[in-house]
């Protein structure tokens, strides 16, 4: 038997159910977002079960023409996202499960190219011609007013520092942190021990 959110969050849960689950590809049965938010793009937009997506929150998916894919914005399932976070997925972008993105984080898989900068279009309304991603393994942290940059994957149960922006790839269990984000230390699941670079 399904259990139901806790009484305070049931008219949520049910709004998310009905409204939400009508307009986005895929709602687990125990998600509930909360209002206001936006969302652009919601039929490429899929959320797994026992997911929360907070006051303010973002989620923008551009399909665009004439491109070799279909874009996916993929949430996990016990993923928490939290107050104004802003997620832009122009090809792919997948988070795992058991993640929490903290407040006011930015995820974005595309950029705005510089080619020709005095040229029509301007610079904010380009978008790149090639495919691009995020990654977000099961069980990772990202702290809040993080910037997750286009073509990077964080390995599981990762750290990110508050304020960080990620512009490479984190290995599995890293904190991170700064901007650049550099790996501070990994944890070693086999001696079970830390060990800073």
């Amino acid at each position: 038997m399904k259990r139901l959110p806790p009484l305070r969050n049931l008219w949520r849960w049910i709004w998310t159910q009905s409204y939400w689950r009508a307009r986005l590809a895929s709602v687990g049965g125990r998600s509930i977002l909360f209002r206001p938010m936006l969302v652009i793009g919601a039929r490429h937009i899929h959320l797994g079960d026992r997911t929360s997506i907070r006051e303010g929150a973002r989620l923008e998916v551009i399909p665009r023409a004439r491109t070799d894919w279909k874009p996916r914005l993929q949430v996990g399932s016990g993923v928490n996202i939290e107050q104004g976070v802003h997620i832009v997925c122009q090809c792919e972008v997948t988070i795992g499960d058991e993640v929490s993105i903290t407040p006011y984080c930015v995820i974005v898989d595309t950029h705005h190219p510089i080619d020709d900068p005095d040229r029509p279009p301007k610079i904010g309304a380009r978008l790149p011609t090639g495919p691009s991603f995020v990654r977000i393994g099961e069980g990772s942290f990202i702290g809040a007013h993080s910037v997750i940059l286009p073509n990077v994957t964080i390995g599981r149960g990762c750290v990110v520092g508050a304020g960080s922006v990620v512009s490479r790839d984190l290995p599995d269990y890293a904190v991170a942190a700064g901007a650049p984000a550099r790996v501070l230390k990994k944890f070693d699941p086999l001696t079970r021990a830390w060990q800073t670079e």
